[in-house]
């Protein structure tokens, strides 16, 4: 209890600002719970379905694979059915790797999506906590100037102290939000890095069938 009330003390003497930085929080923290959700969904699915679209490669059944991949949610199966369908009507591999980079093309968006809000939000909080203790300040010294003088110096040490809040919160609330976006952003990389070698490995097995049927 000691501990909650310590925190419920530390908010309220922080001012208003410390409600916007809760909000910014509040959202940053959604976002970076949804993103890290699909990120890894959008991983597994990616990696199940080139597993079942491989074989099908493999036996030269274009046309099956494009079914297949055309029915997935996966990030990668707008890249894989541009290039099957290419790759089934015998187009140069040229044209198939042109196709297959228009599909990861729409595929990078939605995996980036809402994340670079993470580290606006991180600066968001910092600017707000500053923001709140210049505030607290200028009414601290607009208070004391009105003060006895034999006060001035505890009143101005309390005033202070209660300003400061607002940008230990804030950066209380920076912190983590990078640290977060970092992660998401590094994750997101894992995966287009993902698609552009399960790409390469697409066209060498589409290059490896046309050399057999030659």
């Amino acid at each position: 209890m000691e501990i909650y009330s310590t925190i419920v003390s530390f908010f309220q003497n922080g001012g208003f600002f410390m409600y916007p930085i809760m909000i910014v929080l509040a959202c940053g923290v959604a976002i970076a719970i949804e993103r890290y959700i699909y990120l890894t969904r959008a991983k597994m699915h990616n990696i199940n379905l080139w597993q079942d679209l491989q074989p099908l490669v493999n036996a030269n059944r274009y046309r099956d694979a494009f079914a297949l991949a055309s029915e997935s949610e996966a990030s990668i199966s707008k890249m894989l059915s541009n290039g099957l369908i290419r790759a089934h009507n015998n187009s140069k591999l040229s044209e198939i790797e042109t196709a297959m980079d228009e599909g990861l093309m729409e595929a990078v968006p939605r995996l980036e999506k809402r994340t670079h809000y993470l580290s606006t939000f991180a600066n968001i909080a910092t600017l707000l906590g500053l923001l709140g203790t210049i505030i607290g300040l200028i009414e601290a010294f607009t208070a004391v100037s009105n003060a006895d003088p034999a006060e001035k110096a505890d009143l101005l040490s309390a005033s202070i102290s209660v300003a400061m809040n607002t940008t230990a919160f804030g950066l209380m609330v920076a912190i983590p939000l990078l640290l977060v976006f970092t992660v998401i952003q590094t994750k997101t990389n894992e995966i287009v890095d993902g698609l552009e070698m399960i790409a390469v490995k697409f066209l060498n097995l589409v290059s490896a069938q046309k050399h057999l049927g030659d």
